[in-house]
């Protein structure tokens, strides 16, 4: 299918996030019952020894896929439903085959980020998590965060998620959309946002801004009515939603990016 990467001004980044909280507005419990949906599944694979996480971590691509699928289903006036998420197994058999080598590579990737900051940190990640599911000491928890070897691997698992992110961005997309192979999908979405890097600057840096107002608002909020003991419940809640906003975003990034003929898939 007809693909052109298009240029894309660095002022399309704040237009990405504010689409996509226009698009989600107008669709809430829709997105979210797709989210929820998905965070169902996880729990379920959860369940899984050892297999069970990978599997986890290999399917995101195809979560995102499915928000955008979803998208575009909006678009054209159709409902949004879970079955949504099944639209690249729905298409021929080379994209399937396509889309499920983008997710073993993106597991196994993953996988080893994961496996060499947890041997960076010596296991220190590790050990905070349980500390705070089982509520520990906040001398203990500071003693972990001032170790030297715990913020270089924390560093480490950001830059390297957020190099991992650059390939496999828009190749999902791509793959369905544009029948692009994985290769060519990875590289695809490199140069995409690479040229795109103004606008993708910005759309972070609204994110960020999003996040840290929101945190800074309910504390604030919070704090006014006497009512902080609240701030997990409200905590759990908002950053479900922001996720699900970030994800109806994508398809604007991609919209932007790229000038390819879209078809959407329903159940």
């Amino acid at each position: 299918m007809p693909l052109v990467l298009k240029s894309v001004a660095p002022s399309q980044g704040l237009r990405w996030l504010r689409e996509g909280l226009r698009l989600f507005l107008r669709h809430p419990l829709g997105f979210c019952g797709l989210f929820a949906t998905f965070l169902f599944v996880v729990m379920l694979g959860s369940l899984l020894p050892v297999v069970g996480p990978l599997l986890t971590l290999a399917a995101l691509p195809l979560m995102s896929l499915g928000f955008m699928v979803a998208a575009e289903a909006t678009f054209a006036g159709a409902p949004i439903h879970p079955g949504l998420y099944l639209a690249a197994l729905r298409r021929d058999r080379t994209r399937r085959r396509s889309q499920g080598v983008l997710c073993a590579l993106y597991g196994l990737v993953t996988v080893a980020l994961m496996l060499f900051c947890d041997w960076l940190d010596g296991g220190a990640f590790d050990q905070l998590q349980r500390l705070m599911s089982r509520g520990g000491s906040q001398d203990e928890v500071d003693a972990l965060l001032a170790q030297p070897a715990f913020a270089t691997a924390m560093g480490m698992r950001l830059a390297g998620a957020a190099l991992i992110s650059i390939p496999f961005w828009h190749a999902p997309a791509l793959v369905h959309w544009g029948g692009q192979g994985p290769a060519q999908a990875l590289f695809s979405s490199t140069v995409a946002i690479w040229r795109a890097k103004g606008a993708f600057a910005l759309y972070m840096l609204g994110w960020f801004v999003l996040i840290v107002g929101f945190g800074v608002l309910t504390a604030v909020v919070l704090s006014a009515l006497g009512l902080t003991q609240l701030g997990g419940m409200v905590a759990l809640p908002g950053a479900l939603t922001l996720s699900t906003i970030f994800y109806v975003s994508l398809i604007f990034t991609f919209n932007d990016c790229f000038d390819v003929r879209h078809t959407v898939v329903s159940a």
